[in-house]
């Protein structure tokens, strides 16, 4: 109904009413029981009518845009195809063009600063928000030193870090395929694209991915063109996703050999990731049946680490000991806070169109706690976040070990910038979360 005729509606409506109660003081006059039971009836009905148009036509507008939670489903969900578990058909979808990333240099380009916590309280969730197909892979001017420590790994450990499941080969040679077309078009000044694969313009490598049998592993070529550890879940007939072909060089706290042809969920309790069984477990199961080639995502996390080693923290034990022995409790107690570092890992999830796999890329960046600590608000919000982990999550990370070091530190920085005039008004603007 228009504005005009909600108008003329409730002007009617008022008017009978009015017309009513007149005539019910009139016969009250004349002592009419019959005709005031009437008129009595008819100005209720009258009055609820009223009101109840005023409700419906006058409701207010919500003009502001939903935010997207990709944890929850949406009011009206995504139509996925129905298949049976474990068989995938191939989908015609063919990722965007990547756009060159603008006045990119390996050699000046910063990584990006994120700082993936909030003041508390700290919420255990996935923390998945939608990727721009541009930002799948980010590439810095730590870009040698991350191939060189991988090219070293590689050397060293070989099958430990990298594997391929001959049941996962093709969707690891699909992943090659998609780092040919992508890193070519979002880095044409370090990656140029051949008949075969493609050439690095930086380190004069070339891979070629067509050649039978390959040169190596296919997920150890793909480890060699990003910053990214990597890895690739596969749908079995059970429906659960299975870890099948990774290259796990870069992860600090957990080896790709423990974890390899586990299902998803066992490789989140064998690492005793806190919450999971009670706030992860469904939401992540429910999200790799129904996530698409045209829905990748993207979460961040954080950790502390307490020594300077990027691809292995010595802290928790030696990297080739027997399952039990590794773990927080070998760690020193309050160590000085040059060796403490900030460890944040930005990862993103996506599906393969032809074979159906759920790649993960997970881009570690490693920053001492002191360099950060400069930063506005991070102190604060740093310190706010560890003092409101859970026991569970406390215990996960490590907390006892250094939060007496750490906490003093964040506190006495956070001190001095609010001694210096820091302006709270303007944190959400400057450190907005992941940032």
């Amino acid at each position: 109904m228009s504005g005009n005729h909600f108008q003329n509606y409730r002007e009617w409506t008022q008017g009978a009413i009015d017309r009513i109660s007149s005539l019910l003081t009139i016969e009250q006059a004349t002592n009419s029981p019959k005709l005031i039971l009437c008129a009595l009836i008819f100005l209720y009905a009258s009055t609820c009518l009223l009101v109840q148009a005023t409700k419906f036509f006058k409701k207010p507008v919500n003009t502001r845009a939903a935010t997207p939670d990709l944890e929850k489903p949406a009011h009206k969900p995504t139509k996925v195809p129905q298949r049976k578990p474990g068989v995938w058909d191939p989908v015609e979808f063919r990722r965007p063009y990547a756009r060159p990333a603008p006045d990119w240099n390996v050699h000046t380009t910063k990584p990006n600063p994120y700082r993936p916590f909030r003041h508390g309280p700290y919420h255990i969730t996935m923390g998945l928000r939608n990727m721009p197909w541009d930002e799948w892979i980010e590439l810095d001017n730590h870009y040698m030193k991350y191939h060189s420590d991988k090219a070293k790994r590689i050397a060293e450990r070989g099958s430990k870090c990298c594997h391929t499941d001959p049941a996962a080969f093709d969707g690891a040679i699909e992943l090659l395929e998609e780092f040919c077309s992508y890193l070519p078009e979002r880095y044409p000044s370090l990656y140029q694209r051949t008949a075969v694969g493609m050439n690095n313009l930086l380190t004069g490598e070339t891979f070629n991915i067509k050649e039978r049998p390959l040169a190596e592993d296919p997920m150890q070529m793909a480890a060699r063109m990003v910053q990214d550890d990597l890895a690739i879940m596969f749908e079995k007939e059970d429906g659960q996703y299975y870890l099948l072909a990774g290259s796990i060089l870069l992860a600090g706290f957990w080896r790709l050999e423990d974890k390899l042809g586990m299902p998803l969920s066992e490789i989140h309790t064998s690492g005793d990731v806190p919450g999971y069984k009670e706030k992860l477990e469904k939401g992540m199961m429910n999200f790799f049946r129904r996530v698409q080639p045209n829905g990748p995502v993207q979460r961040n996390n954080y950790f502390i680490q307490v020594d300077d080693e990027l691809p292995w923290s010595s802290s928790i034990g030696d990297e080739d000991g027997e399952p039990g022995t590794l773990g927080w409790f070998s760690a020193e107690k309050n160590k000085a806070i040059s060796h403490h570092y900030f460890r944040s890992e930005r990862q993103t999830l996506r599906r393969l169109p032809r074979s159906g796999g759920v790649v993960f890329t997970i881009r570690t960046y490693f920053l001492p706690i002191t360099e950060i600590a400069e930063e506005p608000y991070v102190p604060g919000r740093l310190a706010s976040a560890v003092r409101s982990w859970g026991e569970d999550v406390s215990k996960y990370k490590g907390k006892e070990k250094y939060e007496e070091v750490l906490l003093e530190y964040l506190d006495a920085k956070h001190k001095e910038q609010v001694e210096a005039g820091l302006d709270f008004e303007k944190e959400d603007e400057i450190g907005a979360y992941p940032f």
